[in-house]
């Protein structure tokens, strides 16, 4: 993941309670520009509702200093489309040709389509061939699986993000047996997160030229861990949260 795998020495540094520690910016590990999965995929629940679908699922994560929210770039749910025709060849053509129609008609459905499990990349006519199919555990066929991604514009929140996605879905034509289904509870990505760097430093630097001043002018605040990768976390049905692993020591200055 380019951007992302960072050989960077550990840094350390003493932060006074004056303003131009603010001033810090930095792009570590380059922009990368990838689209990143902020959670991993979880199978849906047949029992559940679509209240269900769309409720946050808490992932613990590690504390940091500061934390940048906002909203996420895509809502993404995993889909899947299964065949069960008899003949083999005849089973994955029908599967992929399905495949192909959904591609065709992403953008009159509002959705865009994917493949990847962390690393999110466009689904195109040059490419959904080497989505792999696998044999589907349920049933005694075979099946792909890919992303629909809705933007999270304004007036989008989860529950109309599943309701555009479960209208794509109806909206794809079935091939022979082929059928297309949602896989997976909704979930969320970013857009390259290494472009929020200097905005999340930014927010360290005043929490920690705070604490400077309340502690007086014979101490500093030592800041470790911002040449760590930005790091993500889901905060809320459509919101992220994206922060440095950092951590902060007061030292006397002498």
């Amino acid at each position: 993941m380019r951007g992302f795998i960072i050989g960077l020495a550990a840094c350390g540094f003493l932060v006074s309670a004056v303003p131009a520690f603010a001033q810090v910016e930095g792009d570590i590990g380059g922009g990368g520009g990838e689209e990143i999965v902020v959670t991993g995929m979880r199978r849906l629940d047949p029992d559940d509702d679509d209240n269900d679908r769309a409720k946050e699922k808490p992932v613990p994560m590690p504390a940091a200093i500061q934390m940048l929210r906002r909203t996420a770039d895509f809502a993404i749910q995993q889909v899947v489309i299964i065949g069960d025709t008899s003949d083999e060849d005849e089973r994955h053509a029908e599967i992929y040709a399905m495949t192909r129609k959904a591609i065709d008609l992403a953008r009159q459905g509002g959705v865009q389509v994917a493949s990847g499990e962390i690393v999110v990349e466009p689904l195109t006519p040059a490419n959904y061939k080497d989505l792999k199919i696998v044999e589907d555990d349920s049933s005694r066929g075979e099946l792909v699986k890919f992303l629909v991604k809705v933007p999270l514009e304004p007036n989008i929140d989860a529950k109309a993000a599943l309701a555009r996605i479960d209208k794509f879905i109806k909206l794809v034509p079935a091939v022979g047996r082929a059928e297309m289904k949602a896989y997976s509870e909704l979930t969320l990505s970013v857009v390259n997160p290494e472009q929020y760097r200097g905005a999340i430093i930014d927010l360290v630097a005043k929490d920690t030229a705070a604490t400077s001043t309340r502690f007086g002018p014979g101490y500093g605040v030592e800041v470790t861990g911002l040449d760590r990768p930005v790091q993500w976390k889901r905060a809320g049905l459509t919101e992220v949260q994206l922060f440095l692993p950092s951590a902060t020591t007061v030292r006397p200055r002498n």
